[in-house]
């Protein structure tokens, strides 16, 4: 089964910046969604982006604006960007990847902490 293992989390100001990738052991190519999730503490895991196996990227209205979902299929890697990062983006984020019909499958990484505060 494929791994995912996420990368590239850490400590932020207010209005920062951070990317996020998520590395696949094997091809992404295989999965229909690729996305990234967060979880901050006492609340439940959220949707903040996702992309599908042809590019078409949706996000959350909370990241709309300040984040980009990008996929690179020759390094079997997803990325987000986050830009203008408030502290009410603290949270682990984690990468999901997802195929669908009778071959349907979930696979979840580990998770990145990423906390914003001055």
């Amino acid at each position: 089964q494929v791994q995912l293992v996420e990368s590239g989390g850490g400590l932020v100001q207010p209005g920062g910046s951070l990317r996020l990738s998520c590395a696949a052991s094997g091809s992404i190519f295989n999965f229909d969604y690729m996305a990234w999730y967060r979880q901050a503490p006492g609340k439940e895991r959220e949707l903040v982006a996702t992309i599908t196996k042809s590019g078409s990227t949706n996000s959350a209205d909370s990241v709309k604006g300040r984040s980009t979902i990008s996929r690179d299929n020759t390094k079997n890697t997803v990325y987000l960007q986050m830009n203008s990062l408030k502290p009410e983006d603290t949270a682990v984020y984690y990468c999901n990847a997802r195929r669908l019909g009778v071959r349907a499958i979930d696979v979840w990484g580990q998770g990145t902490q990423v906390t914003v505060s001055s």
